[in-house]
């Protein structure tokens, strides 16, 4: 299992992933404050973690739910529950991603 807390930014809405792999799928719950999010969450229950991690295949699923859900090119929270999904299923390290914007 893994968890992503996101904090968006300007829009000061908050996300909270919980990744859980069963078999070969990642099942997801995701809460958060944020209407586009929570759709994104009403599709996604589950996504296979190997067709997640490369473009090879086409645009991962959570990516297109990104696209098709947020109304901000720059929101973090698709990302965020791609590392979830990656971590969950061992495919990368719990590592905090960092993107510090000043002017």
């Amino acid at each position: 299992m893994a968890q992503s807390e996101i904090m968006s930014g300007a829009c000061g809405m908050t996300t909270k992933v919980t990744a859980t792999m069963e078999g070969k799928v990642c099942r997801l719950e995701i809460e958060s404050s944020c209407k586009a999010i929570q759709a994104i969450a009403a599709e996604l229950g589950e996504v296979d973690p190997y067709r997640e991690i490369s473009f090879r295949q086409g645009l991962p699923r959570i990516l297109e739910m990104g696209h098709k859900h947020c109304f901000h090119t720059a929101c973090p929270v698709p990302v965020g529950i791609l590392k979830a999904v990656e971590v969950a299923a061992g495919l990368n390290l719990p590592k905090d991603p960092v993107i510090k914007v000043s002017r």
